[in-house]
């Protein structure tokens, strides 16, 4: 099995949170069963409006169709994503039954900042074509990241505002990874913000389980978020999404992306043209792009000249995790114990969580008045002292 960065290796997903919890009865099962962990059907959601009442289609992208949805039940909104997976020889894949599995099980832990997984519905499966459909409900939170920074005003988000958000979103990644989750594809339109200024992060440890079943032929996915070992096809693990996190605390800044690539080599010369080129010894032997390549750029350019309101802690956690060497980067627990974030180490905040029908019903009447830019200091930020 390959080892990647800090040795970790995720060829195969990780059980040590089912393992955890095997004595309170949550053994994942060892075959293919959706059914036996998940009994809501393909009807429960298609054609009983005793269930869920679809509302609007939020969005298709290269992973899954996804709908807003009304639960009848509970009269809260709903994101219902349906994804069509591969059968394999013996039916549904294992790694997909444990791979949810373990994500139903990170629910247990309600952690504020991961977007709620509410239930995984086994939809029509066809012999024919050797698929099938798998339905995920999430909550419903009604903007992302990328729409909260666009609908703020001029001049963009104030410096506190920008230090809570990515405060809240490195909660959500140290969670992650302290489950041996990687995410691998952390942007701002996979971060989502609440009319209270909450924060979560959606499509955890989804990633993962769509490349493992080869859902698709092709994936194309925003390269300015990338680290560079993905670029460069070299082995990685959770430090890709330290790198990504970096990549967006510049453009909550910047309010535009720091590394606007068109395609993969144009990406890593924007990455060098910032970070400068690496040491020959710090390039991966195994990829085939050669390091000289990249042997004579201009030297780096000065974060304090690219991002000029960064301070000087918000620029060294920066420099800290914009490295080139993934086992240089600083991990999320190092990250939440950064002198940038230092005042949340005394004081960390609370954020009051209303109920999901109060937040859709809420949320889109809210929208201008939570963004906390710089001209519009709304906070709703409970302190706990």
């Amino acid at each position: 099995m390959a080892k990647y960065c800090n040795g970790e290796s995720i060829s195969q997903p990780s059980h040590n949170l089912s393992q955890r919890r095997q004595h309170e009865g949550n053994e994942v099962p060892p075959t293919g069963n959706l059914d036996s962990l998940f009994p809501c059907t393909h009807q429960n959601i298609q054609s009983s409006t005793s269930n869920y009442q679809e509302v609007a289609l939020i969005g298709s992208g290269a992973y899954g169709t996804v709908y807003k949805a009304r639960s009848c039940s509970s009269e809260s909104f709903v994101a219902l994503k349906k994804m069509r997976i591969p059968l394999n020889h013996e039916g549904v894949p294992n790694t997909l039954v444990r791979e949810i599995a373990l994500l139903k099980q990170l629910e247990t832990f309600n952690h504020p900042n991961i977007v709620k997984l509410l239930d995984v519905c086994n939809g029509n499966r066809s012999v024919q074509d050797r698929h099938f459909t798998l339905y995920l409900v999430f909550e419903h939170v009604d903007q992302d990241l990328a729409t909260y920074l666009e609908r703020c005003p001029s001049p963009g988000l104030s410096p506190d505002r920008i230090k809570d958000i990515m405060y809240q979103v490195m909660q959500g990644v140290d969670f992650l990874h302290t489950n041996r989750i990687v995410h691998r594809d952390l942007k701002p339109q996979n971060i989502l913000v609440s009319s209270n200024g909450n924060v979560k992060i959606a499509d955890f440890g989804l990633a993962r389980i769509y490349e493992q079943m080869n859902t698709l032929t092709t994936v194309v996915v925003t390269l300015w978020y990338r680290a560079p070992e993905i670029l460069l096809k070299s082995s990685y693990a959770s430090p890709v999404d330290i790198w990504s996190c970096a990549c967006i605390l510049a453009e909550l800044f910047l309010r535009g992306p720091l590394f606007p690539g068109q395609s993969e080599f144009d990406q890593l010369t924007k990455i060098f043209e910032v970070i400068g080129s690496p040491l020959e010894e710090e390039w991966p032997p195994e990829v085939s792009l050669s390091w000289r390549t990249f042997e004579s750029m201009s030297p780096p350019l000065p974060l304090s000249r690219l991002i000029p309101e960064l301070d000087r802690d918000a620029e060294d956690l920066l420099l800290k995790t914009l490295v080139f060497d993934c086992n240089k980067r600083l991990n999320a627990s190092q990250i939440l114990q950064h002198p940038y974030f230092g005042e949340y180490q005394e004081f960390p905040p609370m954020y009051a969580t209303p109920s999901s029908s109060q937040e859709s019903s809420s949320s889109r009447s809210s929208l201008g008045s939570t963004t906390n830019c710089k001209n519009n200091h709304v906070n709703e930020i409970r302190w706990a002292r």
